[in-house]
């Protein structure tokens, strides 16, 4: 799955997290505890399993949406398409590990009545959005991560 290049509102970002793979990958597929960490997510429900077809309903930004698994390659992508208030989106995320560092790099695509109607502010909400989300999932995978004292070494 890809995003769609055509849509009126695409976005994507990308930040390096200092902390295992596993702890990265295991707090982004975690769908149902989203709205702990991420205060762009108000409710987030997987029903059922994580995997390809599993639906997940959640709310973002004052919208509901219905999302669907469209692909999972364990640890290092995730992408799920989704529906709310006339608009479709693609989302794709992928998890490299550099170093020390695990590389996060987020996709989007929105498209449908309103993003073609107001495609300005959707591209502005989806520039907000997906920093946001990098940042919170960097902070939660880096909040267990104990750095050594400097007077220690």
């Amino acid at each position: 799955m890809e995003i769609d290049p055509q849509a009126p509102a695409i976005a994507e970002g990308k930040i390096a997290i200092n902390a295992p793979l596993e702890t990265v990958w295991r707090i982004q597929t975690d769908i149902d505890r989203w709205s702990e960490w991420n205060s762009k997510v108000q409710r987030a429900r997987l029903e059922g399993p994580l995997t390809v077809g599993s639906v997940f309903r959640w709310k973002s930004g004052g919208a509901s949406i219905v999302s669907t698994i469209e692909e999972i390659e364990p640890t290092r992508r995730i992408a799920w398409t989704g529906r709310a208030m006339g608009a479709r989106a693609a989302h794709i995320w992928t998890f490299e590990h550099r170093g020390d560092e695990v590389v996060v790099q987020t996709r989007e695509s929105f498209d449908g009545w309103w993003p073609r109607l107001l495609p300005g502010l959707t591209r502005r909400m989806l520039d907000t959005m997906l920093p946001a989300w990098l940042q919170s999932l960097k902070l939660r995978a880096e909040a267990g991560i104990r750095l050594p004292d400097a007077e220690a070494s």
